[in-house]
Order: structure tokens, then sequence, then C-alpha cells
């Protein structure tokens, strides 16, 4: 029986590890902490957001990497619902489009699947850490795992605690791109009067950076600038693009002026809580726009965030960079390495959240997989 070795037990690299054993290899996954999947269960301990339901081509363009649609294509929403309904798992759409199992959680999911791959004859060995090639740092000392064809899944540069640290990068640095945070928050440097709104939730703005526009909403913490709002723009500001507020994004200009017209001689803080702003919003304001040339109003509608810059890459969602894609081959192997692949957050591709980034886990995975098992 032909020998298969998946290096890192991520979702990308059980995909990987599935589909070779569907064609008869005889797998081992190779995993460098003592638990499969760490990063994949902390990202459902909110809600496992699987993929997002909506048409092919706005999924795919949230990728911005066209070499990833061929295997979107071949596993794309649609195939990650129908995968997790294999494994039992009753999925819902909310209404954002988003996709996540019944039970929320990815611990059941998880369960599931490694029963599967179980049965399957997938063995799983973990604290074993990749020294290149097929040798390994194993509790017993220094190992070596010969196989026919490899599939590496060892992840991006972030969350190093849960094994994504990107340290396999120096075992490759001619065909790596430079890591950067994908999906962070900013780091701002606050004043005081903002330290008893750390933790609230900034709802309902538009936030504008470069050429980018999203409605939603982040939160103000003791560390900057968080949360859902800022992932969808953070790409556009990590390249240097300004951020901008809309406080009212539902009330045009002429309006909000015509408001504040109406509260005559009131001091500023009593006019602001006259337009009906929560306090969080109010002090943002103070914090970043009181002192500006233009009015009240286009402040309000158009309201300078400063900030100093992203927050260390190790605290990011995701991260950019990583194996170029002109180092592969159109199966995802190595072209400098027969029978090599690679898959998953490891590839240089970035994407926001709300599904797409576990989606093209499961689909580069099961990319190489298919590819592998071809040329074992």
């Amino acid at each position: 029986m032909k020998r298969a070795l998946v290096i890192g037990a991520g979702p990308a690299g059980l995909m990987a590890a599935e589909e070779m054993a569907l064609a008869g290899l005889q797998v081992t996954v190779a995993e460098a902490k003592p638990s499969p999947a760490r990063k994949f269960l902390m990202a459902g301990k909110s809600g496992l957001n699987l993929t997002k339901d909506e048409p092919f081509e706005a999924f795919c363009a949230a990728y911005e990497q066209p070499a990833l649609r061929p295997m979107l294509e071949a596993f794309g929403p649609q195939d990650v619902i129908r995968w997790a309904e294999t494994l039992e798992q009753e999925v819902f759409t909310g209404s954002s489009g988003r996709v996540f199992p019944r039970a929320m959680k990815a611990s059941p999911l998880l369960r599931a699947w490694l029963k599967r791959l179980d049965a399957l004859g997938v063995e799983l060995k973990t604290r074993h850490r990749w020294h290149g090639g097929t040798a390994f740092e194993a509790p017993q000392g220094r190992v070596d795992l010969p196989a026919d064809v490899t599939v590496l899944a060892m992840g991006g540069a972030s969350w190093a605690r849960l094994g994504s640290d990107g340290a396999w990068a120096a075992q490759m640095p001619d065909l790596v791109a430079r890591f950067k945070p994908a999906n962070m928050g900013f780091a701002v440097n606050w004043s005081a009067h903002m330290e008893a709104l750390f933790g609230a939730p900034v709802k309902q703005v538009e936030l504008r950076a470069g050429g980018q526009k999203h409605r939603g909403e982040f939160v103000v913490s003791g560390r900057g600038l968080e949360g859902g709002g800022i992932y969808a723009v953070s790409k556009a500001m990590r390249e240097g693009a300004d951020l901008w507020l809309d406080l009212m994004p539902d009330v045009t200009l002429e309006e909000v002026q015509s408001r504040l017209a109406k509260a005559g001689k009131q001091s500023l803080p009593n006019a602001l809580k006259r337009l009906k702003l929560d306090p969080v919003k109010r002090a943002l304001f103070f914090e970043f726009g009181k002192d500006r040339d233009t009015s009240v109003a286009e402040t309000l509608k158009n309201l300078p965030i400063t900030h100093v810059g992203p927050r260390p890459t190790d605290e990011a969602i995701s991260t950019a960079g990583g194996l170029r894609f002109d180092a592969l081959d159109e199966s995802l192997q190595i072209k400098s390495q027969p029978k090599v692949f690679a898959a998953g957050e490891m590839l240089d591709w970035e994407a926001p959240t709300g599904g797409y980034l576990i989606t093209a886990c499961l689909a580069t995975g099961k990319w190489a997989g298919l590819h592998a098992a071809k040329l074992a």
C-alpha cells in the first residue's frame, strides 16, 4: 500500500488526509501540538462560520487570488454544506448568508470527522514537530516518517500557541512571501477619557478605507480597534489607507445639519445627545473630531480615525503571505519538491472573515489530497 504523509492537522490537512485515504493510501497525519485542529476549535468558540451562501462569483471575488478559483469551483460553499451534513452536522444560514452548524461549536463536527478518519485507517501522530523532509522531533526523540507523497498543511503565522507559528517558512525561504497580518485589529493611543468605554461596541456605522466601504460594527478596546467592521477594511488600512467613519450612515448630511440647527445654542455634548448618538459614538467624536476645521455635521459623517498601525501578526485572525503560488504547479505540488504538495493557510492568499477562510482551507486541502493520491 502506498504511504501518504500529511503535516498539520487543521482543516486543510485533515481534508487532504481524507481524500488520500479514500483513494486507498495508508495515511499518517503528523501534528506538532498535543491535539488536532486547535485553531479550528478556537474559531468555533463564538460560532463556527463554515462558509458563505452567496452567488459563486461574489464568493470567489472575496479572495483576490485567481489561482484559488478551480479549487473553489470543485469544492465551494454548497459542497461545504453537504460535507458537514455527511458528518451529521445540521447547518443553518443566517441573515447575512453566513452558514453555521446548528450546534454552533466546532467540537461536534471535529469529533465526527476524526471518527470517520479513524475508520478510514488514518493514523494521527501528535507532538510531532516537523524538521524538514520527513524528519520530526517527537516525544521519543528524532523520528522519520517516510512516504510516497506528502501534503504540507502547517498554517500561517498567527495564533502560534494554537500551532500556526509560521516556523516552517525557514525550511523554504526562497519560496515564501513575507507574512503580514490579515483580519486584524489596529492599535490606538487612546486618551484617558476613553478607558471607561473599553469593550463597548460601536454599532451601525459605515467604515471607509481606500476604496472599501463596509456597514457594520466594531469594538473599542484597550488595545485599539477590533471586530468585524475593522477586519473588513483591514487590508486597505494595512496598505496605508486612512480610516474614516460615518457615525450616522442612515441620515443625510442635510438632515444632520437640520437637527443640529434645531438644537440652538445648546452645548456640543448636549447637541450630540439630541442627535441620539450613544456614549461611545460621542466619545469617538471628541477623541478624533473636536478640533477639525469642518462643521460638526460634516465631521459626524466623515470622522477620521487615527491609529498607530496593525496589532501584532500573532494576534491576527489570519495572515497574508506564505508559500507563493508561482512556486507551485496547478495541482498545488511544489515545483522544486516532486510529490510534495501544500494546502491551507500556509499558501499565499487572504480573505475576509465570514466563512471564506475555512472554505478555502477545505478546498485547497481536498485539491492537494486528490492530486497527491493520483501521483502516489
